[in-house]
Order: structure tokens, then sequence, then C-alpha cells
């Protein structure tokens, strides 16, 4: 993987997450506010799930 492609990568992350509180900052406030008070398994449940959701559209683009 060259540095351009990891940066594109970077670039395009950035723009995904930056779209919620941009468009919708009051709905976004009150679902971080939500997550802070989940139980540490749910977090890590969900982290866990993101991640796998990524390793498996690695797989299944690259």
């Amino acid at each position: 993987m060259t540095f351009q492609v990891f940066m594109l990568a970077v670039a395009l992350v950035l723009l995904l997450e930056g779209v919620g509180p941009l468009l919708f900052p009051n709905k976004w406030r009150r679902y971080l506010n939500e997550l802070s008070h989940q139980n540490q398994q749910v977090i890590q449940r969900l982290g866990g799930a993101l991640v796998t959701a990524g390793v498996v559209i690695l797989v299944i683009f690259a």
C-alpha cells in the first residue's frame, strides 16, 4: 500500500466521520451523550463489530 492510498483512506474516514456533526449537531451530541452512559462491554462490542465490518470490506474489495 502506498502512502498516497493510505492518506486517501484517512481522508475518506475523516470525511464520513465529519458528516454527522456537520449536518446534525444536536442529534450527534445526544448520540455521544447516550454512548458515554453505556456499559463498557456494550462499547467494546460495538467497536468489535465495526472492526469486523472493516476487515470484511477490506477482504472483499482489496
